[in-house]
């Protein structure tokens, strides 16, 4: 047991707080019975705080508090471009594609399918989400998360894995989006505060007292972990088997920046339930677009608090600073230095109390995006699974009850296959390469979707059922291909593929249910304006002052 009374009192305050705050605002006015909005769009009454809060909150889980400081420790800096290309991709969703969203009144990604193509996309879609998010980010979220009990407090795997699950689904599955929304505020708050607090300390051990002098050691000590594009064979890593692979198959050069980074962005931003769900939950438009911008803001703050620390681990085991730290890194079973295990080795070096407190930060990361993703999941299940083939006539107290449930299914499901990826060394690119293999497919059929009018329901079918096949195709045939470059030669493969169906079955007229994007649809608001050219600047001079 490495945490003291005192952190544990402060962990188990955090429990409570959490618990209690999605119960209470899960209650429903005397003689009123929850129904389908309330549950899967929190009543639509969501003010732009708490959807920004709630944006990056859903987001920042185990994969980044874990999986970014892994890929930190092995990659360095450049692995943030996953963070502040999303706070641009954030404007882009928010001026593009939410009024169209909005406007329409949907529930679900695949609702908006079906508004704009057809019931045969809006299922393949729908059940190719499902997949992802029970087999990939639910199960994933789950490992990371039990992997720092483990590492922390000596629970076991398992067991780790069961508290997870039970602690994210008692108030989750009761409550629904509301309750997930209004505590993600607060868990954003242990969130940004543990995790702060963790830098400052990793920072004051490499820099022997002093934070500043420690962010200074950190570019000297190792140079090239401060570059942001990186060349082939610039930099080794470990392949998490005793060996090592070029970081060039993880993050190609320019490509980060002018290729596939920008399809798994905007994919994840911008048609990817358990983020855009969020939005749809707002009071208006205007509160949603502010929100993303929020949201956009504290992106840029995340490399501090999720990359930093694991280059300053890297620079603790390079020099030898601490044999306990050091041994801490190295895998029970194979002895090898694991880079996912660099955040929770460092959350060690913490003072009594602040401990505490980032053990609380990041178990807040974990339960908010579990919590998410199994509401999320419910959702696309409920409406466009169950209600469209199940249960078409189905009450609203049903559709509620059908939602609890398949939340509970999916915690489960996930909780089983969790333990296998034990054997990964960064399981941020587990993520990323895997999602990638639907993140083209989603992409085309939402863009020529929204901005061509000529694209038919059976081209957006085509992009969908071939996304997943060409990705396998390309990842065997050339396995030496970065998976970010793979996912944007797929993504242009599909686009011909769906121009070409388009033009020869519409004999080149509108498709009836194309998007009327004309008019004042993607007006911003003056304070929406100067915000986001303050991220577009502040995004610039990152990538000048660290290219």
């Amino acid at each position: 047991m490495l945490l003291e009374p005192l952190d544990l009192i402060v962990f188990i305050g955090y429990c409570c707080l959490i618990i209690g705050m999605g119960l209470f605002v899960s209650r429903e006015k005397k003689g009123h019975v929850k129904n389908s909005q309330d549950y899967f769009l929190a009543s639509k009454a969501l003010p732009w705080w708490a959807v920004g809060a709630s944006l990056i909150a859903s987001n920042i889980s185990a994969e980044q508090f874990i999986g970014m400081s892994g890929s930190g420790f092995a990659l360095g800096l450049a692995i943030s471009t996953y963070e502040w290309m999303a706070a641009i991709t954030l404007l882009v969703v928010a001026i593009f594609f939410l009024p169209v969203y909005i406007k329409k009144g949907i529930y679900t990604m695949p609702g908006f399918l079906l508004d704009r193509y057809d019931t045969r996309v809006r299922t393949t879609m729908a059940i190719f989400w499902l997949a992802l998010y029970v087999f990939v980010n639910l199960t994933s979220v789950l490992y990371l998360g039990a992997l720092s009990l483990n590492t922390i407090l000596d629970v076991p795997m398992r067991y780790a894995i069961i508290g997870l699950a039970l602690f994210a689904m008692i108030y989750s599955i009761y409550g629904g989006l509301k309750a997930v929304a209004w505590t993600d505020v607060v868990q954003v708050f242990f969130l940004i505060a543990g995790g702060l607090a963790t830098t400052y300390i990793a920072l004051t051990m490499v820099g022997d007292g002093s934070a500043w002098e420690g962010l200074g050691l950190l570019r000297k000590e190792v140079p090239g972990h401060f570059s942001m594009i990186l060349s082939k064979g610039e930099m080794m890593i470990p392949d998490g088997k005793g060996g090592t692979k070029d970081a060039y198959l993880d993050l190609p050069g320019l490509s980060v920046l002018v290729g596939g980074m920008w399809i798994t962005n905007l994919s994840y931003w911008g048609f990817n339930q358990y983020i855009t769900q969020r939005a749809l939950a707002a009071k208006s438009l205007d509160e949603a677009q502010k929100g993303m911008i929020f949201a956009g803001f504290l992106k840029l703050l995340m490399p501090l608090i999720v990359v930093i620390p694991g280059i300053a681990a890297l620079v603790i085991v390079n020099n030898g600073m601490d044999v306990t730290f050091v041994e801490s890194m190295k895998d029970p079973v194979t002895g090898i230095v694991k880079s996912d295990r660099a955040y929770p080795t460092l959350l060690q070096l913490l003072p009594v109390g602040l401990k505490g407190l980032a053990f609380a930060a990041l178990t807040a990361a974990i339960v908010s995006s579990l919590a998410s993703m199994a509401n999320s999941t419910s959702t696309i299940f409920t409406m466009d699974i169950y209600k469209k083939y199940f249960g078409q006539d189905a009450s609203e107290a049903k559709q509620v009850k059908v939602g609890r449930i398949t939340a509970a299914v999916a915690f489960v499901i996930a909780a089983i296959i969790a333990p296998a990826l034990g054997q990964l060394d960064q399981a941020f690119q587990f993520i990323q390469e895997y999602t990638g293999f639907i993140s083209p497919g989603v992409f085309a059929i939402f863009f020529f979707g929204v901005f061509w009018k000529k694209t038919t329901s059976n081209a957006a079918l085509v992009g969908a059922a071939l996304s997943i096949p060409l990705s396998v195709v390309l990842k065997f045939l050339w396995p030496e291909l970065p998976f970010l470059d793979r996912m944007g030669i797929v993504f242009l493969v599909l686009a011909a593929l769906m121009i070409v169906i388009s033009l020869l079955e519409g004999k080149g007229k509108d498709h009836p249910k194309s998007i009327d994007i004309s008019g004042d649809i993607f007006k911003t608001s003056t304070g929406f304006k100067i915000g986001a050219f303050i991220i577009t600047l502040i995004t610039a001079a990152l990538y000048i002052v660290f290219w």
